[in-house]
């Protein structure tokens, strides 16, 4: 997984990351433990054969990184720190080979797989505010990276009119990027992006949902946007999405603060529902929002609507419903 001479090196100089510690040793490492670091600047008349590992080393090295994802002794930053640098040197070797097979493609759907998860769980670690946010940069301009890549790859590879098994849904990603409003996509329009797709992409249900999304999420079709995301969404759609779930939460509670009839206050039994949240989490959220909840004649907790407090909350919250949540956060 580390080229020998590199390995030795390292170890001289103590620079050995707290996975490939033999025994927890500082300066001791063996190679089943030593992965090959993501060099930043190399001068290819100095590269020799065996400081470039072959695919097959370059497939067990991802499957050992991803394999250290379900250790729980160590925190998920230091885990996403240690993979996100060695998998870029995976992506820097099999790039100085021009190696663009099938095995390649299955490789980068394996790591954009761990970018999306990092953008989720990097959002729920605990740590300098200013760290956490250029970690998260970093990942995200990481992902991007690797979906271009993986675009290329599915157009090299193409035979007729052939579709990857998994290219819908991850073509549909980046159109879920453009839900951030400074996107980290490449600039490109999204329809000129569309018209060199596939009409069976186009219309494959991945990219339908991923269309869908991002237009009741432009308009503030808050219904459309929560039915939608709970009833179609995949994981890997939803760690996209989730961040923007309370910004639709708080749009809806606006709206219908600014337009209910002031007479008929709005139960919060109804609206729980459509935000898919928990009622006692949804009064906590108004409150959040400057908003006051009370309870009409039969006892049942009410939002009056034409408050003049209402502001855009600050902060998360916890409470998202969706089926695959649980899993998510294992």
């Amino acid at each position: 997984m580390c080229p020998e001479k590199e390995r030795i090196q390292r170890e001289q100089l103590r620079d050995l990351a707290v996975f490939e510690r033999l025994n927890g040793n500082q300066s001791k490492s063996s190679s089943m433990l030593a992965v090959k670091k993501f060099c930043r600047t190399i001068l290819m008349k100095e590269v020799q054969a065996s400081d470039i590992r072959p695919l097959p080393v370059l497939e067990d090295t991802l499957d050992y990184l991803m394999k250290l994802l379900d250790s729980s002794e160590h925190s998920f930053l230091v885990l996403h720190d240690f993979i996100s640098d060695r998998t870029r040197s995976i992506r820097q070797d099999l790039s100085m080979q021009n190696i663009n097979n099938d095995k390649v493609i299955c490789m980068y759907e394996k790591m954009i797989r761990f970018h999306v998860t990092s953008h989720y769980k990097l959002r729920r670690c605990e740590g300098d505010s200013t760290t956490l946010s250029s970690i998260h940069h970093l990942n995200m301009e990481q992902l991007t990276k690797c979906l271009g890549s993986l675009y290329n790859l599915y157009d090299i590879n193409r035979t007729s009119d052939s579709v990857f098994d998994n290219e819908a849904e991850y073509r549909s990603l980046y159109v879920l990027l453009h839900l951030e409003t400074h996107s980290h996509s490449t600039g490109e329009s999204l329809s000129l992006w569309f018209s060199r797709l596939s009409s069976y992409i186009v219309g494959s249900k991945e990219m339908c949902f991923a269309r869908t999304v991002l237009r009741s999420f432009r308009i503030g079709n808050f219904w459309r946007f929560f039915h939608t995301v709970a009833s179609e969404a995949t994981n890997l759609q939803f760690c996209i999405i989730e961040p923007y779930i309370m910004e639709v939460r708080a749009l809806a509670v606006a709206c219908i603060n600014s337009s209910g009839y002031k007479l008929h206050p709005y139960p919060l039994t109804s609206l729980s529902k459509i935000l898919m949240i928990k009622e006692s989490d949804l009064e906590t959220f108004c409150n959040a929002c400057g908003l006051q909840t009370s309870q009409d004649d039969m006892g049942n907790k009410v939002l009056p609507t034409k408050q003049t407090g209402y502001s855009h909350p600050k902060g998360g919250f916890q409470c998202n419903l969706f089926p695959w949540l649980e899993l998510l956060e294992k």
